[in-house]
């Protein structure tokens, strides 16, 4: 028989994005190691409301694995640290009876927290509202044989269009830098036919708008892709290198004025 966990958690508590932070600390017992770690918070949160005191503030959504709604760092480690999976999707096994978690919120200067660990990552929609997109009415379905792709663009736009934007990537990255969620929504629509049309200004805009967001530069660490819930490349960020200097050649930007978005 499987023996239970006694752990001691701790959390970051803050009221607002005004307020100021810090780390309380919790002890979570009798926790079963087939509880997943968001359960482990419901669990946790149930003792809170019984003895009064305010329950720890966290985001989530399906619980599958697929929103990446639930990203927090755990113990230094962007959704737990384990390869290609999200909060979610962590159980309790993964961690020592008696060990420490720590467990935070995103941290980075675009994502304010709005309360413990729940961030504010509507920066990333604003990036998508930048470029990531497409502008043709498409009306009915068209016959899939009409436009012809390559196996491989359509292999490599699939992997990037896996990018499910929890921000993990910029969690991990010591610089904070968006490069590898812009760089997922430039490629898998460079690499197709419909994202053509606008390739020029995509890549520019994007850009652009994350400088003025506050993200930081990529500097190579590879943090991001190792962080990546959805294992989405760092190749994609040289794929949008050459899409932002093609831009810079040929684009919008090189006849000195860029569309806006």
């Amino acid at each position: 028989m499987t023996q239970n966990l006694n752990l001691t958690l701790k959390i970051w508590r803050q009221a607002n994005s005004d307020a100021r932070g810090r780390f309380e600390t919790y002890q979570a017992r009798d926790v079963s190691p087939e509880m997943s770690f968001l359960e482990m918070l419901d669990f946790v949160n149930e003792e809170l409301t019984k003895e009064g005191k305010e329950p720890i503030a966290f985001e989530h959504d399906c619980r599958e694995g697929i929103c990446g709604c639930c990203g927090a760092v755990v113990n230094g480690r962007a959704h737990g640290g384990l390869a290609g999976t999200t909060l979610c999707q962590v159980h309790m096994r993964h961690f020592a009876n008696g060990s420490t978690v720590v467990i935070e919120p995103w941290r980075a200067r675009p994502f304010k927290v709005l309360k413990d660990l729940i961030v504010d990552r509507s920066p990333f929609e604003k990036l998508q509202q930048a470029g990531g997109f497409i502008s043709v009415n498409t009306g009915s379905a068209p016959e899939a044989n009409s436009i012809p792709v390559k196996r491989e663009d359509a292999e490599l736009a699939m992997d990037a269009a896996a990018c499910i934007g929890c921000g993990a990537c910029v969690a991990a990255c010591p610089n904070a830098s968006a490069m590898l969620f812009v760089s997922a929504k430039v490629s898998h629509l460079a690499l197709l036919p419909q994202g053509k049309a606008e390739a020029l200004a995509r890549a520019h805009r994007m850009v652009a708008r994350m400088d003025e967001l506050g993200f930081g530069n990529c500097s190579n660490e590879a943090e991001c892709e190792a962080a990546c819930p959805k294992r989405v490349k760092i190749a994609n960020i040289a794929r949008l290198n050459r899409e932002f200097l093609k831009a810079a050649l040929f684009g919008p930007i090189a006849r000195k004025g860029v569309p806006s978005a």
